[in-house]
């Protein structure tokens, strides 16, 4: 299984209809949210946005799928054909359609959505998909920049810091790392 490390774009144009669609990688629903209200800030006037996304979460995997109006089973379906079949994990793909007065068919509508999509897929850079999860440590301010460091070379992140007395860390890594992690940061409490 793999992910997207970098973006895709891809636009055609069939039928005087105008096809643009973007693949990115997303780590959960949320992220989707914000990436299809992008999409759809990017491009107001464009009659539909429809998507697809795969998403690995801590209860196994979520498919989601829109049609945006169009006839059932034309865009989102097609959209998501091609992630599944690409073996992509945490990743969504938005087609936005300018409709240009002919109409296409629902076979027609369904290669157009499909085939931006796969595109946009093919437009992207990949890596191996590592599963992520979250992880909460408190440490001493001498040890929080070699654990930033550490982080950023197992391509870890962090995603809240609080500095008190020590430094208190959320941050999301692989999952295989989380041990040593934790044995390594983790505040160890004296008295």
């Amino acid at each position: 299984m793999q992910t997207i490390q970098q973006s895709g774009l891809a636009e055609q144009t069939i039928n005087k209809s105008r096809f643009v669609a973007f693949a990115a990688h997303c780590a959960n629903e949320r992220e989707v949210v914000q990436m299809l209200r992008k999409l759809a800030s990017e491009h107001p006037h464009a009659h539909h946005l429809a998507f697809a996304f795969q998403l690995k979460t801590p209860d196994g995997l979520v498919q989601r799928m829109n049609d945006a109006g169009e006839p059932s089973g034309t865009a989102g379906r097609p959209i998501l054909q091609h992630i599944e079949g690409q073996q992509l994990l945490n990743v969504c793909v938005g087609v936005i359609r300018y409709y240009g007065g002919i109409n296409l068919g629902t076979g027609g509508l369904a290669r157009a959505y499909g085939g931006t999509a796969k595109l946009a897929l093919d437009a992207t850079r990949r890596v191996p998909f590592v599963e992520m999860g979250e992880v909460r440590l408190e440490m001493d301010y001498a040890s929080f920049d070699s654990f930033s460091r550490e982080l950023e070379k197992i391509n870890g992140r962090i995603l809240d810091k609080q500095f008190d007395a020590n430094v208190r860390v959320l941050a999301s890594v692989p999952v295989n790392d989380i041990a040593a992690l934790q044995g390594k940061y983790q505040l160890r409490k004296t008295g």
